[in-house]
């Protein structure tokens, strides 16, 4: 049963002081007794780094906000958790700066569920769009929780991937829980609620800002066992989370992509600084598989089960079109294939998510 989160540290929580992620180690060093700490001397603050104007702050009242947050946690589905509650997460307890207070809507257990986080660019290609589908599909049909950050591009995907292979997906927040960002994603947001877990540790209403998202991102890797980079540019949000996985003992894989394209920069950056090359979902399953509680061997035999046969003039076609856009003048020069026979193979091929069509009359492997 969910502990009720204490008044006090309610209190402090919407404090604002001005070194914020000092407020869990001061929480600690007072045994995370929110009404001792509340209540603690100037000199016993000051003692452990407390600015004196933020003295006073730790003892104010914030009844409004603190009703509200009561209030909020009383509708179903909804909840709050503490750092002082027993079910805390504790792999996100591990990180460096654990949030003191998180707002929960949704299946709250997921929280301590195995997870893998997938992100990347929010201007992702539609290769990169489909890949995190399928990498999410696969492993939420193995059981993995796929965690991201509900941001346009391949967070989105991610979810959606999840949802679509009937799997559970956790999506952390940059603003408020009741101020989903961006707006466009709000249906979204109400399925991963209906069938997974939202997760914010701002203040129900705030709206998203810059400085929020690093913070977010450290939740999404902190609540992971690892974190999967699917596109990425050189100076990327993603290499953000990458990096705060790595710095929080978590492994951190990439997929590689082509090096024509800038959204693949960032991965390939990834993987020659020491992350981990994912060319398949069971390269994550095959590493992880103990973590996660399982082996790989059922994912891969259930993979293939979905392969679809293609007879040789369909194979022969899909090795001339290769992993970068062509033509179909090149196409037929590849392959040998007439293109009466391009016009009824290339449509078998899109049906079966082989090839896609790409600007320019172009096609291409996925």
């Amino acid at each position: 049963m969910a502990m009720e989160v204490p008044a006090d540290l309610l209190h402090l929580y919407h404090a604002s002081l001005t070194r914020k992620r000092s407020l869990y180690h001061l929480l600690a060093a007072f045994e995370f007794d929110p009404a001792r700490l509340r209540h603690a001397s100037d000199r016993e603050l000051l003692a452990r780094g407390i600015q004196p104007a933020e003295c006073a702050r730790l003892r104010a009242s914030h009844a409004h906000a603190v009703g509200a947050d009561l209030a909020w946690a009383e509708r179903e589905h909804n909840r709050l958790m503490s750092c002082c509650d027993a079910d805390y997460p504790p792999l996100l307890r591990e990180i460096d700066d654990p949030p003191i207070l998180l707002y929960l809507r949704g299946q709250a257990r997921l929280a301590n569920s195995p997870q893998i986080a997938i992100v990347g660019a929010r201007y992702c290609t539609p290769g990169g769009a489909t890949n995190a589908r399928e990498f999410a599909g696969a492993l939420a049909g193995a059981g993995v929780v796929i965690t991201s950050g509900l941001a346009l591009g391949i967070d989105s995907h991610a979810h959606r991937g999840t949802l679509e292979a009937g799997g559970a997906t956790v999506a952390v927040l940059g603003g408020g829980i009741e101020r989903v960002y961006p707006a466009s994603n709000a249906g979204l947001a109400g399925r991963i609620a209906d069938r997974g877990l939202l997760i914010s540790e701002f203040p129900l209403e705030s709206r998203p800002a810059r400085h929020h998202f690093p913070r977010r991102n450290r939740i999404i890797s902190g609540l992971a066992l690892a974190t999967l980079v699917v596109e990425a540019a050189e100076r990327s949000g993603s290499l953000i989370t990458a990096r705060l996985a790595a710095e929080q003992g978590r492994e951190v894989f990439a997929l590689p992509g082509s090096i024509h394209n800038p959204l693949a920069r960032g991965c390939h950056r990834l993987i020659r600084d020491g992350a981990r090359l994912a060319q398949d979902p069971l390269d994550l399953l095959d590493e992880l598989g103990p973590l996660l509680g399982f082996t790989a061997a059922a994912a891969a035999k259930q993979g293939a089960e979905k392969a679809p046969t293609l007879d040789p003039c369909q194979s022969r076609l899909l090795d001339a079109i290769g992993f970068d856009p062509v033509d179909c003048d090149l196409i037929i020069q590849r392959s040998g294939l007439t293109i009466e026979q391009l016009s009824s193979m290339l449509p078998i091929l899109e049906l079966n998510d082989l090839i896609r069509s790409a600007p320019g009359g172009c096609y291409v492997r996925i």
